[in-house]
Parts: C-alpha cells; sequence; structure tokens
C-alpha cells in the first residue's frame, strides 16, 4: 500500500490572509484582555485547590467561570447572541420562539427527571408550613400561576409543549386539597381575559391578566371561613391613573441576550396601554387610631416576580377591600421569599391574619433547591393569637 501523496500547496488568498489577520488580532486581543484580568484578581483559583477537586472538574469549572468575566469574553458572547438572532432566528438555551412576536421560556417546557417526588416534596412543605401558620392563627392560601405555554397555545405555532406537563397543575392543586390546604388555580381567571393574559416577549402576564387573578383570589379569600376576622379593616388606598401607551421592554429578549442591539434588529417591540395604582397613605379614622395601624396591611402576598409585576397587589387589595404587603422577590422561585419573609422582622412584628403564596407552575418539578426548605418560627410573632 502506498503512502498517501501530500495535497498540493495551494497559494494563500488575499481574502485568507485577512482572515488570518483577523483571527490572529482576536487571539492576541484575548490574552491581552485575559492577563490584564488575571492581575486585577487575586487568585484566577479558588481559594482551596485540592486534589479530588481537580479530578471531580471543580477547579476547571470554577476557573473556566472566571475566566468567563474577562471583558473580551463578556462581548464575544453578546456578539454570538446577535448574530445567532440576525442570521439564524436563535434565541439561546433559555428562550423558544412561538408565532411570530411571541417569545416563550424554556423552563417551562422541561420535563425533569423525579419531576412528581419533586412536586410531591413541595407540596409537603407548604402543608408543613399551613400546619405552623395555623398553630399562630394565621391562614394560608396558595395561588399557582400556570404557564404562559399553557394559557397561550393558540401563539405557540409549532412550538412543543410536552403533554406530560398536562397534569402538572392538576396534580399540584389536588395534593393541597387533600391535605386541607387551601388553593387556587388561576388558569381558569386567566384563559376568560378579553385579549392575551401574557405578554408576548416578556414571561409576565399583562395587567389585564393580573386584575383577573387578583379577582379571583380575592373571591376565594371571602369564600374561606373569615381568616380575617369581622372588625374594623384597613381599606387600601390608591389612586387610579391612565398611562398613555409605552414601549414595554420583555424580560425574555434580555434573556436571550439581545436588548443590547438597536430596537428595530430587537423582536418586534410591544407598545402597551395600562393604569397606574399610586398607593395613598390612609388618615386615621379615630383617636384610638393615632398612630395608623389602620393602614397596615392584613393579607401579606409571598412569592415571585408574578406579584411584583402588573399591578397584581394594588389590584388585589382593592377586589378585597384590604391592605395588602407586597414581600414577594425577583427570582424567588419556590421559597425564596417564604424564607425571607418568615425570618423578616416584618413578620415577626406586624403578623397578618392572611398569607397568600403565589407560585409558578414551572418551579414545582423542579429539581429541590436549599431555598425549597421553607420553615416557619416556633415562636409565635407578636400579636398573633394562637388557634385553639
Amino acid at each position: 500500500m502506498e503512502d498517501p501523496k501530500p495535497l498540493p500547496q495551494l497559494p494563500a488568498t488575499r481574502a485568507a490572509k485577512a482572515v488570518a489577520v483577523i483571527l490572529m488580532g482576536f487571539l492576541f486581543a484575548g490574552l491581552f484582555f485575559n492577563i490584564r484580568f488575571a492581575s486585577t484578581t487575586a487568585s484566577l483559583l479558588p481559594q482551596a485547590v485540592t486534589r479530588a477537586g481537580m479530578l471531580d472538574g471543580t477547579v476547571s469549572k470554577e476557573l473556566a467561570s472566571r475566566m468567563a468575566d474577562t471583558p473580551i469574553a463578556a462581548d464575544a458572547a453578546r456578539m454570538q447572541r446577535a448574530l445567532g438572532w440576525l442570521a439564524l432566528g436563535d434565541l439561546g438555551p433559555r428562550v423558544r420562539q412561538g408565532c411570530p412576536g411571541w417569545l416563550f421560556l424554556r423552563d417551562e417546557l422541561n420535563v425533569y427527571a423525579d419531576g412528581e417526588r419533586h412536586l410531591a416534596a413541595r407540596a409537603a412543605t407548604v402543608a408543613a408550613v399551613q400546619r405552623e401558620l395555623a398553630r399562630h392563627g394565621i391562614a394560608l392560601l396558595v395561588a399557582v400561576v400556570p404557564d404562559k405555554s399553557r394559557i397561550e397555545p393558540q401563539h405557540l405555532c409549532g412550538l412543543y409543549r410536552p403533554a406530560s406537563l398536562s397534569a402538572r397543575v392538576g396534580d399540584w392543586t389536588a395534593r393541597l386539597a387533600t391535605v386541607g390546604v387551601p388553593v387556587v388555580d388561576l388558569g381558569p381567571a386567566l384563559r376568560g381575559v378579553p385579549g392575551d393574559s401574557f405578554f408576548r416577549t416578556d414571561t409576565h402576564w399583562t395587567q389585564d391578566g393580573a386584575g383577573a387573578a387578583a379577582r379571583v383570589v380575592a373571591q376565594r379569600i371571602r369564600a374561606m371561613d373569615e381568616p380575617l376576622g369581622s372588625g374594623v379593616s384597613s381599606q387600601p388606598g390608591y389612586r387610579v391613573a391612565d398611562k398613555p401607551a409605552a414601549r414595554r421592554p420583555g424580560d425574555l429578549v434580555r434573556l436571550a441576550g439581545l436588548d443590547a442591539l438597536p430596537v428595530s434588529w430587537q423582536p418586534r417591540a410591544e407598545f402597551v396601554t395600562g393604569r397606574a395604582y399610586l398607593h395613598v397613605a390612609q388618615a386615621a379614622a379615630s383617636a384610638d387610631d393615632l398612630f395608623g395601624d389602620a393602614d397596615l396591611p392584613t393579607i401579606a402576598v409571598i412569592g415571585t416576580s408574578y406579584s411584583t409585576t402588573s399591578d397584581f397587589v394594588p389590584q388585589l387589595a382593592l377586589a378585597v377591600g384590604r391592605g395588602v404587603g407586597n414581600f414577594a422577590r425577583e427570582g424567588g422561585k419556590f421559597g425564596g421569599s417564604a424564607r425571607a419573609y418568615f425570618a423578616s422582622a416584618a413578620y415577626a412584628q406586624t403578623p397578618p391574619k392572611l398569607v397568600v403564596w403565589e407560585l409558578d407552575e414551572r418551579d414545582l418539578q423542579a429539581p429541590l433547591e436549599a431555598e425549597d426548605d421553607v420553615v416557619v418560627p416556633n415562636s409565635a410573632p407578636v400579636g398573633t393569637v394562637a388557634s385553639r
């Protein structure tokens, strides 16, 4: 068998030389910025470099993470995202496009291993929280926000939502109802909204969607066994004003890494008209209320960014006719805001009569995290009366 003959060496073209020069420029720029980053950083490696960490990849993962923080790496990532979108319509690993102009969060469409076990563990946590709150005379109502892809299926346009996810909300509400935890599925209310319940380029509900959810939560609160009592309550003071139409940047555009592009190059912008709910402090109703206690909220909302967007809490306060405190946190997922609230001075010193725990459907089956372990303090907060 003859040895293979070497391929003929063709002369370099002008275009090839230009590409080579550009590539060398990138390489030298990367070397410069990496050396600069290393010189201004105390250590690129973790504080404790161990043999086990080197063998299991912990050290290399930490090194890669720190190197990714260099300016050229961040700029290159933004450029890659922009080119992927402009050339291929690619939105990255976290965002998917349905019908033209409609974006969806990839997390909603994930099927997790052991998802049922994760959901059952979270349901058990909620039941334990309810039992502890009941010991202090505080009621609990759980409200589950369905996925945008569940409520807006007509805008998926071929984007696949696994059939195994169809029973997720029903499984959650059934588990809680079985152990006596009041729970409300916001899906029917959101489907009944004229127009869109969710923004096209955002994960969150529109102001009309939030209002529909607030009204059904208020209806369920009134149907509960008088958790707020029948005494004089604080009346929420809000001045409602119309807002002119304005462009609303979507969080899915930002998540896709396209928010730095010119607006005309981004997914089609959304223009929204809405209402502003401006809180107005209530004056003392009597001489016994000189310190304004009547304006303190009797309902506390904990949960995710759904409770911090589209004026959900002001609309709930107006619908239920009570003061509502908003203790939800963006990015709080299942237990983040609950853990923070039950450990806060607000809960210890001015406890509510009712806690509304708003949860995202997409978080119910996700892998368990440390913040999912929610515990209510054993000691009764000031002003509560233990149930008998």
